[in-house]
């Protein structure tokens, strides 16, 4: 991506009034704006181009809001989504934020507020593309990964054969260094939608870590939990 292009917007919302003024109020922030009016046609635009963000509401005629995210991250498409709902129960949000989405705003909302959480989603996300992409091999400490090979050396020079799944953990969490990965975006990245594991599953896979890497496993210096949130990997 060049750094003159602008920042593309997916717009989905039906009622039209509300529509234009989004779309409006975005151009004005120098965003490039997309319309789509329906959730079908929401997909199609996600099929055929690059957003960095879509601004989606969730009572869309044919298809929800949040089956159409649920749609976009089972193609493993990580596209920042704010979803807009006049449904302001705790529960319809939980579903939303489970279902994919990165924020969740109600009806009615302050424009500056939206604003303010479209740029905030939009530079997070640039963040994370940003982001240098770890190549075959990484050291930390006086241990060595090598991810092509699912092979890694501990401290004490023991060899250490991965498996696929283990490897695949690592480098999510070493690539998001210092950050705490949310348990569902590691289940999504490591297992995939089909097999969603047991929080339990991801513990024992960090245990192990723990076993192989650290000096002190019961003082853990790069692998840590988050109670309730995710899993974090620190240097």
């Amino acid at each position: 991506m060049s750094g003159d292009k602008k920042t593309s917007i997916l717009l989905v919302e039906d009622e039209e009034n509300l529509h234009e003024a989004l779309k409006l109020n975005l151009e004005l922030e120098g965003y490039e704006v997309t319309s789509a009016f329906d959730g079908a046609a929401a997909l199609k635009a996600v099929s055929n181009e690059y957003f960095d963000l879509i601004i989606l509401d969730v009572m869309l005629p044919e298809m929800d809001g949040i089956t159409v995210t649920e749609t976009i991250r089972l193609s493993n498409n990580d596209v920042p989504v704010l979803i807009l709902s006049a449904k302001n129960s705790s529960a319809d949000r939980v579903l939303g934020l489970k279902k994919g989405a990165d924020d969740y705003l109600t009806k009615p909302f302050n424009l500056e507020e939206l604003l303010l959480r479209v740029y905030k989603l939009i530079n997070k996300n640039k963040k994370l593309q940003d982001k240098t992409t770890l190549g075959d091999h990484y050291e930390f400490g006086n241990n060595q990964v090598d991810f092509k090979a699912q092979e890694a050396t501990s401290f004490n020079g023991e060899k250490i054969q991965l498996s696929k799944k283990e490897t695949m953990l690592l480098k999510l969490l070493i690539e998001n260094k210092n950050e705490v990965v949310p348990r569902e975006k590691i289940l999504q990245s490591v297992w995939g939608y089909n097999v969603y594991p047991t929080t339990r599953t991801i513990d024992n896979f960090i245990l192990n870590f723990r076993k192989y890497f650290e000096e002190d496993s019961r003082n853990p210096r790069y692998f840590h939990s988050v109670r309730g949130v995710g899993y974090k990997y620190s240097e």
